[in-house]
């Protein structure tokens, strides 16, 4: 995914309220940008922090700037929540996960379960339809060791139970991590963080449910979704490349 314009380049003053955020340009002005991630950042929010954020070119929308990249030590991050689902779509397009190929079909936001829309559901004339959950991964708190959620996400939980419905309805289920760094090399859940998600996983990979975590490529000119790495919790199910 290349982003349609070059990005700004500034320094992070704060983040606040959880979806705004002041950052300094390079001629010393602070504009308040539009921050879409609702998770605590954890690690990444640092003031001073190196970031990069897009202009929509539209005066007229109240907030006209979003953050899109931070710059951390070793790595730069996608932060932005609004574009998994689109990696993750380039990504299947692109066959970068073989073990999930064979499609004809990529629908977004299909309705389904108990009042919900799922990410992706792929079809096709020689596959099981295949009903994608993606969730946005940014968190690494050792060295080399992807995580997530950064925060309590009962809506991840819900979401991880009608996979398991699905699952057990016959249909194909899956859990996509996609992680916007490449500063590791495997994932698992912060269950410290949100027992009840870890828990949700579990039941959920028991019910059938398949796990695939992704990394991107990060650049201030395009994100990738390029590589598969290992689910470190393999013991309880989880698929590994």
């Amino acid at each position: 995914m290349k982003f349609a314009d070059a990005l700004i380049e500034g320094r992070l003053v704060r983040r606040y309220k959880r979806f705004l955020a002041d950052v300094e340009l390079s001629d010393g002005s602070v504009i308040t940008v539009h921050c879409p991630n609702p998770g605590t950042m954890l690690g990444l929010a640092d003031p001073g922090n190196p970031v990069w954020i897009s202009d929509s070119g539209n005066p007229k929308r109240k907030l006209r700037h979003t953050l899109e990249l931070m710059k951390v030590p070793g790595a730069l991050v996608g932060i932005n929540t609004n574009l998994p689902n689109r990696l993750a779509e380039e990504a299947l397009a692109a066959g970068r996960i073989a073990q999930l190929a064979g499609f004809d079909k990529l629908t977004r936001e299909v309705a389904y379960g108990r009042n919900s829309r799922i990410d992706l559901l792929a079809t096709g004339e020689d596959i099981a339809d295949t009903y994608i959950e993606v969730k946005n991964v940014h968190m690494l708190r050792e060295a080399g060791h992807f995580e997530f959620p950064d925060c309590v996400t009962e809506r991840g939980a819900k979401h991880l139970r009608e996979l398991a419905d699905m699952a057990q309805s016959g249909h194909r289920a899956v859990m996509l991590f996609v992680i916007q760094r490449a500063d590791g090399d495997r994932f698992s859940l912060a269950r410290d963080i949100d027992p009840g998600y870890g828990a949700a996983f579990d039941q959920a990979l028991s019910a059938g449910v398949e796990a695939f975590a992704i990394r991107c490529k990060v650049s201030i000119e395009e994100i990738v979704a390029q590589e598969l790495v290992p689910i470190a919790e393999a013991a309880c199910g989880h698929n590994n490349p």
